[in-house]
Order: structure tokens, then C-alpha cells, then sequence
């Protein structure tokens, strides 16, 4: 057997230093940008320690983000469990801004920075740049400047009003991120740097003066009759776009006890949560995405004799582990990996396009065979989400490699009903059912604001839809009811109203608790 050439390999051994991840930099570029066809946003690589990364990991990933007590909880939580061996850290984060800002740990080996370059530079740069969702909800080129905003405006907040009174805020915003993004119309831009900073200055020298929900309370000598009242709860939910989805939105806007800079603080958390709101929609496209795109680079790479067999090694055993998918009886079982989802689907999609079996061709007329896998998959990786790519793209022998099946779990039956498996008869229904569970408007509690009470005590009212019968755990219900009321300074009720039936199935007020 011939032996491999090593005079072409991009570095040797485990070290590395700014030389060899440039170079290795240039050649992954070549092959993602000139082969795979990736667009990605300009790229800025920082070396990090494990320290900082555990940082990063405490304070949501950003690289400039405000103080609160409940990110050096998870610091002293995630250093512990990483001291003691109990968990590893991630080998990378990487940031979605213009440049895209991609962290390496610094204990890395030189083939490991190869990899994770490879993966997030380039493979979670391109669907971030690309991918609808993150185009139409996000702006990577004002996320860095706003970051530096919010934290220097919370710091001056701080200095000026205590650093009690900025984090009961900070906990009852932080109670409320869940519910405080917009689902279903696009958030208004991030403001430029000369709006946020007339923002700033109207924020800290006027003084709210005028609400306008006062404008609908009746004088004190009146008596609406019910026709009246009823028309004036029209109106005011009209003026008040009732019913409200994103709760932080409304009590930043209407709350009637907030100063300006309680409001502020409000937007900021709203902000934050709602640029993370298309990652939360996109976990398995966007680790598949990645993973597939490391995998194809590092393997050009070796083909190209530029990475020796024992770095191909280290690799390969690295991306095992990344994409290993315990079986739903191993105790190591916690749902499915979405790195190992993920990466499966982009390489079966690869199939489908170069070999298609006859089942492939009646599942997936439109890119069966086509022989474009690398055009089919940009095409997937721009235009979805979690929810529709599994629905779309998920072919039968993925559920059979899978061993996916079905689960009915009424509460009416004592067991739990097996209504689906990987057979002819089962395939949609499995693949349906899969796609609803990465649905996260389906999966996250739908509170709406419905009407506000101006005519008597302005009692805030809420009501939870409830869906399949699950409702919301009671302490954590009226723990967080509590800081809805800690934010809009007047009693709040919750109703839970059936979905399906429209009855109510429980009632909670903040006055009772």
C-alpha cells in the first residue's frame, strides 16, 4: 500500500497557533464557498479560554450582555458539573451578527479548530445569513451595536435608581421571555444608533404625562348601561389591538406604574428574547446544516491530501459522538438528538437526489433524481423551519433507520396506545406527528392579554388556551403571575379556556394569592 503524502497536509501534530488556523481557514473557504456554494456573512474568529466560555454559556452566548444574578448562578452551576468531569464543554459558539463572530477554545486541538471553523463559521454563518426566518425577525448588523446599548444602559440604570430596584425588573422581564416575542407578525426592526440615542435622551429627561387608556374612563356621574359598556370594551379593545400576544409589548406600552426607563428595560429583554426566537425554531435544520457542512469539508480536505489519516481520525470520532442517537430504551435516552436528525436528513436528501429508490420517487417527485443535492439543500436551508423541513423532507427510510413510531396517550386510558409505526400504513402519520412536536408556538403555553378593566379596578385580564387538555404547572403559574402584576401595578386574573370546547377549565387571580 502506497503511503499518503504528507507535504501537502495544511499542519501536523495537535498544537496550532495563528498561522496554521489561517491556513487551515483558506482552504475551508475555498471548499465552502467555491464547491458547496455558501454565502455566508464575514467571518471574526476569537480564542477563547474555558472560563470565558463557560462565560459565554452563563450569559446566553452573547459577547456583550448586561449583569443579573441568575447568569452567575449558571456559571457556578456549569463550572461545577465541567470541574468535576460531569459534562463537557462546547467546542465552539458562535454568534449571529454581521461579521458573524464564531468562538474557538483555546484548549482545542489544531484538528478540532478545523472542524468547528468548518461548522460554525461557515456552516451556522450560512443559514443564519440565509434562512428566511433569520432574515425576516433578526438583524445581525445592529444585535452587536443594541448589545452594547442595553448593557451600558442597564449599568447607568444601576448608578442611578439601584441595583435592587434594575433587578426585580430584570426578574419579572426575564419571568415573562417566553411570552414576550411575536409569533405571527414581524417585530419592528432594531432602531438605528441616532434613533436609540434620541431614545435615550427622551428616556432619562421627560416624565410620562398622558395615558391614553385614561381617555376611556367614564366620568364619575355616569352610569353605563350594558349596551354602553359593551360598546366601550369594543372600542377599547380595538384601540388597544386585544387580543396581545407578547406580553412584555403590552406592558411596556400600556403599563400604567412603569417610568421610562422601566419601559426601556422591558424593550431590551423583549429584544433579546425575540432575536433568539428563530433559533428556537430551527434547532435540527440549523445543527444539520453545520454538521453536514463540517462533514463535507473535512472529508474534501482529506481527499485532497491536506489532512492526515490520523487527524481524520480525531474527526471522525468527534462527529460520531455529535450525531450519536441512543435508542429510546437506553438509559442515555433523552428524545431525539437534533444533530443526529439533522445531519441524517441533509444526507438522505443528498441520496434522493443522486440515487433515488422507486419509493423515494413517488414520496419526493419534485428533487427526486434531479441530481443537484447541493442546490436542493440551499433551496431547504433558506425556505423552512423545524417544523415544515421534517414535514417536507423526511423520507420512510429515515423513519425506518430511525425506528420512529407513534405514541396516542389519552387521559381517559390507563395505558399509552402504539397508533403508528414505521410500516406503509404508519409513514405520514409518524412524520406528521414528528413535525408537530418541533412546532414552538404549538409547544409554548398561548397567554393572551384579552381585555383590561378601565371601568372599575383595572384588573388585567389574561387567558390561557389550553391545547390537548395540558395545563400550566401552579406554582410556576402563580409565581409568574406575580411579576405580571409586579409589572402592570393592578390585580390579574387568568383564565384557562379548552381550545376545542371553549370551556373554562380554571380561573386565578392575583388577588387571591
Amino acid at each position: 500500500m502506497a503511503k499518503r503524502s504528507t507535504s501537502g497536509l495544511l499542519f501536523h501534530g495537535s498544537d496550532w497557533n495563528f498561522s496554521t488556523l489561517s491556513r487551515a481557514y483558506d482552504a475551508i473557504e475555498t471548499i465552502a464557498l467555491d464547491e458547496m456554494g455558501l454565502d455566508v456573512y464575514p467571518n471574526q474568529l476569537e480564542i477563547i479560554s474555558s472560563e470565558q466560555m463557560l462565560d459565554a454559556y452563563s450569559s446566553v452566548g452573547m459577547p456583550l450582555m448586561y449583569q443579573h444574578w441568575s447568569f452567575g448562578k449558571r456559571f457556578i452551576f456549569e463550572d461545577h458539573h465541567y470541574r468535576k468531569g460531569h459534562r463537557g464543554l462546547a467546542y465552539e459558539i458562535v454568534i449571529n451578527s454581521n461579521p458573524c463572530i464564531t468562538y474557538l477554545m483555546e484548549e482545542n486541538t489544531m484538528a478540532m479548530q478545523t472542524l468547528v471553523t468548518a461548522h460554525a463559521a461557515f456552516g451556522h454563518n450560512h443559514f443564519f445569513k440565509n434562512n428566511y426566518l433569520f432574515r425576516q425577525w433578526t438583524d445581525a448588523g445592529a444585535i452587536l451595536s443594541y448589545m452594547d446599548f442595553a448593557k451600558k444602559y442597564i449599568s447607568k440604570c444601576e448608578e442611578r435608581h439601584g441595583t435592587d430596584a434594575v433587578e426585580a425588573m430584570l426578574d419579572s422581564a426575564h419571568a415573562l421571555m417566553d411570552q414576550g416575542v411575536f409569533r405571527y407578525r414581524r417585530p419592528p426592526r432594531l432602531s438605528s444608533e441616532k434613533v436609540r440615542e434620541r431614545a435615550r435622551e427622551r428616556l432619562e429627561y421627560e416624565e410620562q404625562t398622558y395615558s391614553d387608556l385614561w381617555r376611556t374612563l367614564p366620568l364619575a356621574s355616569e352610569s353605563p348601561d350594558s349596551a354602553s359598556a359593551e360598546r366601550d370594551a369594543s372600542e377599547r379593545k380595538k384601540v388597544l389591538n386585544l387580543p396581545e400576544e407578547n406580553l412584555l409589548y403590552f406592558l411596556e406600552k400600556h403599563s400604567l406604574i412603569l417610568d421610562p426607563w422601566q419601559r426601556e428595560i422591558l424593550r431590551i429583554v423583549r429584544v433579546i428574547a425575540q432575536y433568539f426566537y428563530p433559533q428556537r425554531q430551527t434547532k435540527v435544520m440549523n445543527e444539520g446544516c453545520a454538521t453536514f457542512v463540517h462533514y463535507t469539508i473535512i472529508n474534501r480536505l482529506f481527499d485532497q491530501g491536506k489532512l492526515s489519516e490520523g487527524v481524520m481520525l480525531e474527526l471522525l470520532k468527534s462527529h460520531s459522538n455529535v450525531v450519536f442517537q441512543p435508542d429510546f430504551d437506553d438509559p442515555r435516552f433523552s428524545g431525539l438528538n437534533p444533530y443526529a436528525l439533522g445531519f441524517a436528513m441533509m444526507q438522505d436528501i443528498e441520496r434522493i437526489c443522486t440515487a433515488p429508490t422507486a419509493e423515494d420517487r413517488e414520496w419526493f417527485p419534485s428533487f427526486a433524481g434531479n441530481g443537484d443535492p447541493q442546490g436542493t439543500l440551499l433551496d431547504a436551508w433558506a425556505n423552512h423551519r423545524d417544523e415544515s423541513f421534517i414535514l417536507q423532507y423526511l423520507s420512510p427510510t429515515l423513519i425506518r433507520k430511525f425506528r420512529l413510531f407513534q405514541l396516542s396517550d389519552r387521559a381517559s386510558n390507563a395505558y399509552c396506545e402504539v397508533s403508528s409505526i414505521h410500516n406503509e400504513r404508519g409513514y405520514a402519520a409518524v412524520r406528521s406527528a414528528l413535525a408537530r412536536s418541533y412546532d414552538v408556538a404549538a409547544r409554548q403555553p398561548d397567554v393572551q392579554v384579552v381585555d383590561v378593566d378601565l371601568l372599575g379596578d383595572r384588573r388585567l385580564r389574561l387567558r390561557h388556551n389550553i391545547n390537548d387538555g395540558i395545563l400550566l404547572e401552579e406554582n410556576s403559574r402563580d409565581a409568574t403571575l406575580g411579576h405580571i402584576r409586579h409589572l402592570w401595578g393592578y390585580d390579574v386574573s387568568l383564565t384557562g379556556v379548552d381550545s376545542s370546547t371553549g370551556a373554562t377549565l380554571y380561573e386565578r387571580s392575583t388577588a387571591a394569592t
